[in-house]
């Protein structure tokens, strides 16, 4: 038998079929009926979630459309809020500066201590220190709001005083960090409150995210002489980026949205001050919650008109996360 006369005319290798391809096969393949039912049930939860969504605007839209037209105010600019006066007059300036403020104080504050907690757990800790690290991390994500604000307003407040009065003396120049010497209510203190909540969300996904980088990467890394923190900046950190950036954007989403713990915790003014140590200023949540019990229909549609705004907001910075993903390819898992 002639060996290389075989080998020439041998059937080539069989090349994995397109992606598209794959799809229709997989879609002819599901006519069994627990596939079907599979299928039926994820298609629906997906369709209820879109009209829920849509369901929600359209309320909003509604509620907010029968009071902008009796407002005798600038909705965007005005600081001031009687909208059960006659005529109502109620703006959201006040709200959307104290509402972004105190977010990204508690975003600047919280991911890189989460990330850093993450690959502590993650890489450094012993699997005897982990394990309860972990544990205790879980727990605080399941504490109520409400806990957390009483925290604050017994605990967190009467102690920021020395706080306040270290950044006053040495950077008080800058007009950001200038304190009257009032009660420490204010935004800073807010934002730090407000990182301490959303810190184990941002903990606990960047952990999971951290996970699942390929052992092989990681072992390649070290084969070529790279250090720990050489092999978590070249190889743990780009895998793990998009992860980082959605346990962000979820953290970002209970900050703007907090209430009882930012109601108990801020002296609430319609006024915007310079200083993150005054106290005053407001946020959109807070501001409904202390103040819907005692509107009357216009005011409670005033206040409904705020949660559009806020509502808009949440949707805008959750699409700008998923913008900066798809932008960049690098940023998938898969991809890494």
């Amino acid at each position: 038998m002639d060996i290389t006369t075989t080998q020439d005319t041998a059937p080539p290798p069989l090349s994995p079929p397109p992606a598209e391809t794959r799809q229709k096969q997989a879609a002819r393949g599901a006519t069994r009926p627990g596939d079907r039912i599979f299928l039926g049930l994820s298609r629906g939860s997906g369709i209820f979630l879109l009209a829920l969504m849509a369901a929600i605007a359209v309320f909003l839209t509604y509620r907010a459309a029968l009071v902008l037209t009796k407002n005798e105010g600038n909705f965007f600019t005005t600081f001031e809020w009687e909208a059960n006066g006659s005529p109502p007059v109620f703006g959201i300036a006040v709200l959307a500066f104290g509402t972004i403020v105190s977010a990204l104080i508690a975003m600047i504050i919280a991911v890189p201590v989460a990330v850093g907690i993450a690959l502590f757990i993650t890489h450094y800790a012993p699997r005897k220190l982990s394990g309860p690290i972990s544990y205790v991390i879980d727990l605080l994500a399941a504490v109520p709001s409400i806990v957390y604000g009483l925290w604050g307003a017994l605990v967190l407040v009467p102690h920021m005083t020395g706080l306040f009065s270290w950044l006053d003396e040495y950077f008080g120049w800058t007009g950001i960090f200038a304190w009257q010497g009032g009660a420490p209510r204010s935004m800073l203190t807010v934002g730090i409150l407000l990182a301490i909540m959303i810190l184990p969300i941002v903990t606990n996904v960047s952990r999971e995210v951290f996970k699942q980088v390929p052992q092989m990467h990681e072992e390649a890394a070290l084969a070529l002489g790279a250090t720990r923190w050489e092999v978590i900046r070249m190889a743990v950190l780009p895998f793990g980026r998009s992860g980082v950036i959605s346990a962000s954007m979820l953290g970002l989403g209970r900050a703007l949205g907090e209430t009882m713990a930012v109601a108990t915790v801020l002296s609430p003014t319609f006024d915007i001050n310079a200083s993150l140590l005054d106290p005053g200023g407001g946020t959109f949540a807070q501001n409904i919650a202390s103040k819907f019990g005692e509107a009357n229909t216009t005011g409670q549609d005033a206040l409904i008109a705020s949660g559009l705004v806020l509502f808009v907001i949440t949707l805008l910075v959750n699409g700008a996360a998923r913008a900066i993903i798809a932008r960049r390819k690098e940023y998938s898992g898969a991809n890494g």
